[in-house]
């Protein structure tokens, strides 16, 4: 054999081994779920105001909105409200935040999603617990001292008027927003619309002598809500440990809910195979961290994102491929790190090029308060 050929012999060869480890990396590389980060940047920051709890919807238009409880001296505080900000580029800049809710309480966790009609609905909740003295221990003495001065001008009717769980609705993309409605249960994400037409919001009800993780739909574009269904809770269990659910529609028809679990920090998940209406005990997904968010993506598989609040620290998804019978646990990524634990409460969205962009809230540098913050990520 010439010098020539067996140049060409080897080059040969070298190429085919090139492109096998190529291929096998790539395999491993998608079987292992590993995120490509695309961008990662700080949406809105308060200078020397708290940030917490964010979520994100997509418009029919194609614009992101997102909106979370800004403005806050700490994240126990009577000052927080509802606000929200815009992109109309995929998320790579965004508006100047505006408020939505701001009630005499402290208003938290909102929830954002667009209806099939377009009317944008924003979920929260109210609270008195910077009112409480097991919480005001943790926070500096000026600072409690005027929530204190902000309590006393609170009268028993005030309080009775606004604590409690809230919907609000827009149909005009947010440039104004209609009265608030009251709902029996809370959670950080709120509702979701089904195939079939119908608003779902699984909650968990606080302000109620029942506490119970309740089922409410509206068949009027969240006009108005009735309670359909009770999730029950496993024998022995207390339900004040079952917190923040959400839901998802599977590609079966089943819906899916998955709560945070605070004794373990495992998080549960039930099934309802009849629209609502009736609902599986809660059993572990195998999933340590919360709250969660769930989206079911364009090619069916099932994805959660949630907090992980202990180190490494950060923002983490895992998926289902079949529709959330399993959660492969074992291939659960960070998308976003972070420096300590007081971060989470991630949502996402797919956007029409496949990406997905997760908002979140966590601390930008050290010595700062929280952001509200935002990844755009692809699954290879």
């Amino acid at each position: 054999m010439s010098t020539f050929f067996r140049f060409v012999k080897g080059i040969f060869f070298a190429v085919l081994f090139y492109l096998t480890l190529s291929f096998t990396l790539s395999v491993f590389v998608f079987a292992q779920g590993n995120p490509a980060v695309l961008s990662s940047h700080v949406l809105c920051k308060e200078p020397g105001r708290y940030i917490g709890w964010p979520t994100i919807a997509l418009t029919p238009a194609g614009e992101l909105i997102a909106v979370f409880s800004g403005d806050r001296d700490e994240h126990v505080c009577p000052w927080g409200k509802t606000q929200m900000v815009r992109s109309s580029d995929n998320g790579k800049t965004w508006s100047e935040p505006v408020t939505v809710n701001n009630t005499p309480l402290d208003d938290r966790d909102a929830g954002i999603f667009a209806t099939k009609k377009g009317t944008l609905i924003v979920s929260w909740f109210t609270s008195l617990a910077f009112d409480d003295p097991r919480y005001q221990e943790s926070y500096p003495k000026e600072l409690v001292q005027s929530w204190k001065r902000h309590a006393e001008k609170l009268s028993p009717e005030i309080r009775k008027q606004w604590l409690g769980s809230w919907v609000r609705r827009s149909v005009d993309g947010g440039k104004s927003w209609g009265d608030p409605i009251r709902v029996l249960g809370s959670a950080p994400h709120g509702p979701i619309q089904l195939r079939d037409g119908r608003i779902l919001y699984v909650g968990r009800i606080y302000f109620d002598a029942d506490p119970a993780l309740s089922v409410e739909e509206s068949r009027d574009d969240g006009l108005t809500w009735k309670r359909i269904g009770t999730i029950p809770i496993p024998a022995g269990d207390d339900i004040s440990t079952y917190h923040e659910p959400h839901a998802v529609e599977t590609d079966n028809g089943k819906i899916l809910v998955m709560i945070r679990e605070e004794k373990r920090n495992i998080m549960r998940q039930s099934e309802s195979a009849d629209g609502g209406r009736t609902w599986t005990v809660p059993h572990e997904t195998g999933i340590w961290g919360c709250p969660p968010h769930l989206l079911r993506l364009a090619d069916g598989r099932l994805l959660t994102v949630y907090g992980y609040r202990r180190a490494p620290f950060g923002e983490r998804a895992c998926f289902s491929s079949d529709s959330g019978k399993t959660w492969d646990v074992e291939h659960s990524f960070t998308i976003a790190p972070a420096l300590d634990g007081d971060l989470g409460y991630p949502a996402s969205v797919e956007l029409s090029d496949g990406a997905v962009f997760t908002v979140y809230y966590q601390k930008d540098k050290p010595g700062e308060k929280t952001c509200l913050m935002g990844t755009r990520w692809r699954v290879k």
